[in-house]
């Protein structure tokens, strides 16, 4: 039987793996709510994975990383933004597009700049978010339950991890609760009813997919400079794909986006845990198989518990200003 320390563990890398589908998920939303597809998330966070993991090697200050992942992937949603709004081009083809330059530019500058078959230098001290203990955590670790509660689960984990809990509810607020949020809200369902009223359908969009960059910044910059340290080829590993079933198992809301990336995270902490393990009646499980089971139980939930997702009714329609 796993001791209540072993589950206080599985729980905290449940929550440090739930850390890049959260804030990848959460773009999402801001993106989709405004009415653009965005399925580029996985190539946003690869760019800003490796523009974050170079400019901390270079500078030896995460902060500065995070500037730079950040910057990268905005760009590469303003690009989204202008093919998918400006161009009135495919939206799915526009992200499609970014994946597979995010991927051959990232492994193509990383070779040529480091000679190390596309990944960067190790990032140490302060070129990398270190985990913050809160007062209290290690004098508070032998109480039964409350100990490993406060100093493995609430505790020791990076800036970055606290911030994208954070968001959640300010996502919420700023959707549901501000102007700005409505609008944007209403550009995703009804463009040419917002655009009667006199406000700008184009500003809007690109705020949104603005916001998403952000966010696939922070999400990217957490895999390279916090979680690892530093960038190797497609460390994205497909999450940016697992985010948008996330969101869409969430029904475009951040609460339920929360709840089910917790999910995934502790479904590929239960997976990291069982490899080496062996199963009675079984043997050892390949890991092959174990690597695998996070996104075969993606594609179960998905199709057998979701029920019935709406998006919302402008995604993925260009709007074309009436005269």
């Amino acid at each position: 039987m796993l001791s209540f320390e072993t589950i206080a563990f599985i729980l905290a890398s449940s929550i440090r793996l739930a850390v890049p589908l959260l804030l990848a998920c959460l773009a999402g939303l801001w993106s989709e709510r405004g009415g653009i597809v965005d399925i580029s998330l996985e190539g946003k966070m690869l760019g800003a994975a490796f523009a974050a993991a170079v400019i901390a090697y270079l500078t030896g200050n995460a902060w500065a990383g995070l500037l730079g992942g950040v910057a990268a992937s905005v760009v590469l949603a303003l690009v989204h933004g202008f093919a998918s709004i400006d161009q009135r081009g495919n939206q799915i083809v526009s992200g499609t597009a970014i994946n597979l330059v995010a991927v051959g530019l990232t492994s193509l500058l990383g070779n040529a700049w480091f000679g190390q078959g596309g990944r960067t230098p190790a990032l140490e001290g302060a070129g990398r978010f270190e985990s913050l203990a809160w007062p209290g955590a290690d004098a508070l670790r032998p109480v039964p339950i409350i100990g490993p509660v406060y100093a493995d689960i609430i505790s020791g984990h990076d800036i970055i991890t606290y911030i994208a809990f954070a968001v959640v509810p300010l996502t919420w607020f700023v959707l549901h609760k501000t102007r700005f949020g409505l609008r944007l809200r209403a550009v995703g369902e009804n463009p040419a009813a917002v655009d009667t009223a006199g406000i700008s359908v184009r500003r809007l969009r690109y705020a949104g997919v603005a916001i998403c960059g952000v966010l696939c910044g922070f999400a990217g910059t957490y895999l390279a400079v916090a979680q690892s340290a530093g960038f190797i080829p497609q460390m994205t590993a497909g999450q940016g794909f697992i985010a948008l079933a996330a969101l869409v198992f969430a029904k475009w809301r951040p609460t339920p986006a929360l709840a089910t990336c917790l999910l995934f995270g502790f479904l590929n902490a239960v997976a990291i845990r069982l490899q080496g393990v062996s199963v009675p009646g079984i043997g050892e499980v390949p890991v092959q198989a174990i690597q695998a089971l996070p996104y075969l139980l993606t594609v179960i939930l998905l199709a057998g518990f979701i029920g019935r997702a709406i998006p919302p009714r402008a995604s993925g329609i260009p709007y074309v200003k009436e005269r």
